[in-house]
Formats: C-alpha cells, sequence, structure tokens
C-alpha cells in the first residue's frame, strides 16, 4: 500500500505541475502569458511559427499532465512529458549545461527520469491509478 501510495503522490505533484504549465502557454492562467506571448518567445529561440508551437507544448503539458496526474494511459502521459521536456532541454536548457542555477537541464533531466520510472512501464501508475482500475 505505501508504493502505491508513493506513485499516488508523485503522479499527482508532476502531472499536476505540467497541467498548470500548459494551462500558462495555452490560457494564461497561473502567472502565464497565454499562446500568444509565449509564441513571441518562441519565435524569438527560432521557434516558428512561435503560436503554433506555444499551443503544441502547451497541449503536450496539459494532456501528458492529466494523463499522468489520473494514471490513465500513464504510459502516453509519460511520452508527452519526457517529448516536452527534451525540447527544453535541446531549444532552451543544454547549452547552459547541468545546474538549474545556471537555467541548465538539471531539472527536466529529473522530470524525465520520473515520467520514465513511473510511465513508461518501469514502475508502473500503482494501485491507485485508472490505469489499474481499467485494466483489471
Amino acid at each position: 500500500m505505501s508504493i502505491a501510495l508513493g506513485l499516488l503522490i508523485i503522479r499527482l505533484v508532476v502531472g499536476l505541475s505540467f497541467m498548470a504549465h500548459g494551462a500558462q502557454k495555452l490560457f494564461g492562467w497561473f502567472g502565464g502569458y497565454g499562446p500568444k506571448g509565449t509564441g513571441g518567445w518562441m519565435e524569438s529561440m527560432g521557434m516558428k511559427p512561435g503560436v503554433l508551437m506555444a499551443v503544441m507544448a502547451g497541449l503536450m503539458e496539459l494532456i501528458g499532465g492529466v494523463l499522468f496526474a489520473s494514471g490513465l494511459f500513464t504510459v502516453i502521459g509519460a511520452v508527452l512529458i519526457v517529448a516536452t521536456m527534451l525540447g527544453a532541454i535541446v531549444k532552451v536548457h543544454g547549452p547552459n549545461g547541468y545546474w538549474a542555477t545556471a537555467n541548465g537541464y538539471e531539472y527536466n533531466l529529473l522530470l524525465i527520469a520520473v515520467a520514465v520510472a513511473v510511465g513508461l512501464a518501469l514502475i508502473g501508475a500503482g494501485d491507485y491509478s485508472l490505469d489499474a482500475i481499467l485494466l483489471k
């Protein structure tokens, strides 16, 4: 039971955080800039068309977060989280080195590790997940 509860906590914290980041990009919630503002920032880094890139990243974060948090199709949620974080490393954080204090990829790599370990069948979503209920 304690493993299932631990997995639930991990999934909720990571999944809800990704949902919030997606909502920042898509709707401007939680201090975000919405598609237009985020798109302008993305275009300044060479990701064009910026608004489309912002919407795509926002959808990946929002949907990935919902799936991961709920434990529904957790593998798909994990893939979306990993893809988003790999994009962030390649386009934003990678050139800055490892440490987050220098805007590096430390935090992104941590999230990738969690998504891979939990979502990509290394551990699984746990007993307190929609996958566990639906796949029984």
